[in-house]
């Protein structure tokens, strides 16, 4: 009987989903640790990825066949030999769709209103009404990795009244994106933002990509927000164009090194707001990723080709 294993909890009525459309596969629920090295190997299907169960799960015999990623980001993972393996990988790509683009804007916003700064203030019990607020109606937004995440951001932008400017590696159009650019026109693109929203994925070609040059191609007056992976910028050019005026502030929940060490620069600076990897974050997570699981399974018992999500390894996303 095939084996399907989650390491992540799931509701009784996930449960009974997963039974009625595989009704021939055992379902085995439980924490990674507590799984037994056998366990693992005899799975064909997992839901969740940890670190631990690598050993077992590349063994020569094991019986993997399908990865559910409870991630979107999947470069943590051993790609290449899970290519070599044969084992198909899918990631929660849309389940942060909305989490994050609230977040982006919650950034944004409290910029333009001078919130990051009036909370300082509260602390301090200090009345102040300086700085210099702003709206959103009429700005550029510029969306670096249009995906699913990115499309909802720009929708969502151009319900504030912005214009929307794309960046993705097809090229390919957008609904809600009025001009798309490809990665290689990417300085260009960053010179017509207002604000510059980064959520690509971490691979060879985005590692570092935004550098001292990528700063200074963008307006003194923008500011730049990172919610795709932190190492995809380089820390220390970002500082610099921040303390120099290269930049207006930064928005940042994604950093190279995480933790962020508490004597780091970043924590000090007026014009940033930091929040610790938590944009993706909410109450219906689970009930999203299961959805992509549950479509992608009743393909899988069909013997039909997965229809979302999978991970292309020549890509890495």
């Amino acid at each position: 009987m095939p084996k399907i294993v989650a390491i992540h909890e799931l509701t009784t009525e996930q449960q009974q989903k997963i039974k009625e459309i595989a009704p021939d596969c055992e379902l085995l629920v439980s924490k990674a640790k507590e799984l037994t090295p056998q366990s693992i190997r005899d799975a064909e299907i997992l839901i969740g990825w940890s670190r631990s169960l690598q050993e077992n799960i590349l063994s020569k015999d094991s019986q993997l066949k399908w990865i559910q990623a409870w991630s979107a980001g999947v470069d943590k993972m051993p790609l290449s030999e899970l290519e070599n393996k044969g084992i198909q990988l899918t990631n929660a790509s849309g389940v942060h769709s909305i989490p994050i683009t609230e977040h982006i804007f919650a950034m944004i916003l409290a910029f333009t209103r001078n919130l990051h700064l009036a909370i300082r203030q509260q602390s301090n019990n200090k009345w102040d009404t300086s700085g210099s607020f702003t709206e959103l109606a009429g700005k550029t937004i510029v969306i670096v990795g249009v995906g699913q995440i990115g499309s909802h951001a720009a929708k969502v932008a151009q319900a504030f009244g912005m214009r929307t400017v794309g960046v993705r590696h097809s090229g390919k159009s957008d609904p809600h994106v009025e001009v798309m650019y490809k990665v290689d026109q990417l300085e260009e693109a960053l010179a017509e933002g207002d604000y510059v929203v980064n959520i690509l994925p971490l691979t060879n070609e985005t590692r570092g990509l935004f550098d001292k040059t990528k700063f200074a191609a963008m307006k003194s007056s923008s500011f730049f927000f990172n919610v795709g992976r932190g190492p995809s910028v380089v820390t220390n050019d970002l500082i610099e164009a921040l303390q120099s005026g290269a930049l207006a502030g930064a928005g940042l929940d994604v950093f190279e090194e995480e933790p962020l060490p508490s004597d780091h620069p970043l924590w000090s600076m007026d014009n940033v707001i930091m929040t610790p990897h938590m944009a993706g974050d909410t109450d219906r997570y689970s009930e999203r990723v299961m959805d992509i699981f549950l479509e992608n399974l009743q393909h899988y018992v069909n013997r039909e080709p997965l229809p979302r999500n999978v991970i292309d390894y020549s890509k890495s996303y």
